[in-house]
């Protein structure tokens, strides 16, 4: 008999924000009861809210009814008590993407629960491995990337840290497969599968903006025809957010010392500038100025 339960019918999510909203809704439309864990209502109060605007959007597109929206929310609880995930067959820790607080979030949560409980950190910048390190029974730890929002993109990566159980990645695998996403099973490195060859490509992207190659509406329509890209690489630097993107680049190169990892100059100006894309209304593709706003 496995270790870990199967299909971890009731999740806990340590934090509200844009991840923790996104995979609360995904989770909760897969019939699972979810317990979101935060510091105060009101954080609490506006990732309700934020996913029920969601749930609208596809109710608008035909996707669900109103009736599904309801049962998918009534699903959710949110809670500011730690000693209320003790019910959890899964924690999922969705905090902001800081190292250090990670840590003091997971040290804390990792002696109050039950040994046996898995816990999965949704990071794409620290290590899983030193996450894993400061928790007892570290065998039950393990990243869980899932890419924003979580509700659309398909692939899930499944982290291996040196010490995960084997037995937790298949059940993690499962999970994901049972929530309808494809999972990739990735060993603990900086930046794991996707994001350790997205981020330098989108460097080099541009870099060759900067040197001029092309302009940034050509760079995107010479990729998204030539090669099949759903998504130009300048739009997708404008999505992501490019603050995001220097902040992950910027991780991978401190890891590694590799220089194709190294920001390029026009980035780091541009974050700068407050051109950060669609957040700011100004970006690579988006050319609205934040005063227009």
């Amino acid at each position: 008999m496995s270790e870990y339960t199967n299909d971890f019918r009731t999740i806990a999510i340590l934090g509200f924000g844009a991840m923790g909203t996104g995979i609360a809704q995904l989770l909760a439309a897969s019939g699972r009861k979810v317990i979101v864990l935060d510091v105060d209502t009101a954080t609490l109060d506006a990732g309700t809210t934020a996913v029920a605007a969601a749930l609208d959007t596809r109710i608008t597109a035909g996707a669900m009814t109103v009736q599904d929206k309801d049962a998918i929310l009534g699903r959710i609880t949110g809670t500011t008590t730690v000693a209320d995930l003790a019910v959890a067959d899964l924690v999922v820790e969705a905090v902001p993407e800081d190292a250090e607080l990670k840590k003091a979030v997971l040290a804390e949560i990792g002696t109050l629960l039950p040994e046996q409980t898995p816990i999965v950190t949704t990071t794409d910048t620290v290590s899983v491995t030193d996450l894993a390190a400061a928790l007892p029974n570290n065998g039950r730890v393990a990243g869980l990337h899932f890419f924003n929002p979580a509700s659309t993109h398909q692939a899930v990566e499944v982290v291996r840290a040196l010490q995960t159980d084997e037995d937790l990645i298949e059940r993690l695998s499962e999970l994901v497969a049972d929530l309808g996403k494809v999972a990739v099973v990735v060993p603990d490195r900086p930046g794991f599968l996707i994001n350790a060859m997205l981020l330098s490509y989108l460097n080099d992207v541009v870099q060759e903006f900067d040197d001029g190659l092309a302009t940034a509406e050509d760079i995107d329509v010479a990729l998204e025809l030539g090669l099949g890209y759903k998504t130009g690489p300048l739009a997708l630097l404008d999505r992501i957010g490019l603050d995001e993107h220097l902040r992950n680049t910027e991780a991978v190169y401190a890891a590694t010392s590799d220089s194709r990892y190294a920001p390029p100059p026009l980035l780091r100006q541009m974050v700068a500038a407050g051109r950060l894309g669609e957040k700011t209304g100004s970006g690579f593709r988006i050319t609205r100025t934040q005063e227009s706003n």
